[in-house]
């Protein structure tokens, strides 16, 4: 398993309550893929210019879909605009993949349209060794869930880290950062529309 999808099965686990925005998912997915094409030896980082480095990994088409757009990307590609690029709807294409290998089960829409009914991974072995990664501490994956809003992450995230995975790390948790205050700038606008059509 991957990175990117250990994440995703830790987001898809349907024991845990907690409500990941998808475009935090999405943006740390994007960020997972770059840590696994370095693990791969396919990307190289200039600073944080992403540099392709090999071959695309076999195996896994998600990575290699990565692998094809790291190659797309061109020259001077950094890694923040990897992120905005490749994470635009990601968390949703990942959660289509995995249902179709049958690593997770379809969600059921309740009859509640705004709420999804979460129901247990079709290939528990899968969901359970990306669920004791993300407990025994490991870095990565561990600073990733936190981007995503899936656990706390306290400082010491990083620690251990080369250079290369801390720039791809701190870039996932300062888009995720900039998301946020998107979201709150949208809503706050929102709300004083509102307030200007009931005349308060």
């Amino acid at each position: 398993m991957t990175t990117a999808r250990d994440l995703a099965l830790v987001a898809a686990d349907p024991r845990d309550r907690t409500i990941v925005e998808q475009g935090d998912l999405s943006l740390a997915l994007a960020g997972a893929e770059l840590i696994d094409l370095l693990d791969a030896e396919a990307l190289a980082l200039d600073g944080t210019l992403l540099v392709p480095a090999g071959p695309a990994p076999a195996g896994d088409r998600l990575l290699s879909e990565a692998a094809q757009w790291l190659a797309d990307g061109g020259p001077g590609e950094t890694v923040d605009d990897w992120l905005w690029r490749r994470g635009r709807d990601l968390a949703g294409r990942y959660r289509t993949v995995l249902e179709e290998e049958g690593l997770v089960e379809p969600e059921r829409r309740s009859r509640n349209p705004l709420r999804r009914e979460h129901t247990a991974p079709a290939d528990p072995s899968a969901a359970r060794a990306a669920g004791e990664r993300r407990s025994s501490g490991e870095p990565v994956l561990g600073a990733l869930a936190a981007a995503a809003g899936l656990t706390e992450q306290g400082d010491e995230a990083f620690d251990g880290l080369d250079d290369e995975r801390t720039t791809v790390l701190a870039a996932v948790l300062q888009a995720v950062t900039e998301l946020a205050g998107e979201r709150q700038r949208r809503t706050i606008e929102a709300a004083a529309f509102d307030n200007i059509w009931r005349g308060d």
